[in-house]
């Protein structure tokens, strides 16, 4: 299975449209190669480098196996977003309080569809998830506080 994103440069970075700085926006994703077998995608944006520890900044979840791309500020009308560590549903962009982090940005394929409700908080979603996942790829951005 494999990633993509026109959101992350050549260098590595995010693209200052897709985060707080810019226009604050989901990038572009591009997915190929899903294995047999998955019943829906689970997308996930996170901060591994956060003063807290990990931050979820998106989640997207019982995305269709069918799902092949996911335009620039647009979550498929067939999927669900939870809810992120910002408390709110749907993709907020990176804004680091210092420093440089790494945002990675995961595909996770399996074998079920979740079937929680719309706006359910990340957490639940990711123990949903837990002993169905069948392959997962991912890529990783950086971005500099400023």
């Amino acid at each position: 299975m494999n990633i993509a994103s026109t959101g992350i440069d050549a260098k590595g970075s995010v693209l200052t449209d897709y985060t707080a700085d810019g226009r604050n926006v989901n990038p572009p994703v591009t997915l190929s190669e899903v294995p047999d077998g998955t019943q829906s995608l689970m997308l996930i944006m996170d901060d591994k480098d956060a003063p807290n520890g990990r931050f979820v900044h998106w989640l997207v979840y019982d995305l269709p196996a069918s799902t092949l791309q996911i335009l620039e500020d647009q979550t498929p009308a067939a999927a669900k977003c939870a809810i992120n560590d910002f408390g709110k549903p749907g993709y907020g962009g990176p804004q680091p309080p210092s420093g440089t982090h790494h945002y990675r940005l995961r595909v996770v394929a399996l074998d079920t569809m979740l079937g929680l409700s719309d706006n359910a908080p990340h957490q639940q979603v990711e123990q949903a998830a837990e002993g169905h996942i069948i392959e997962s790829a991912e890529i990783v951005g950086t971005y500099s506080a400023a």
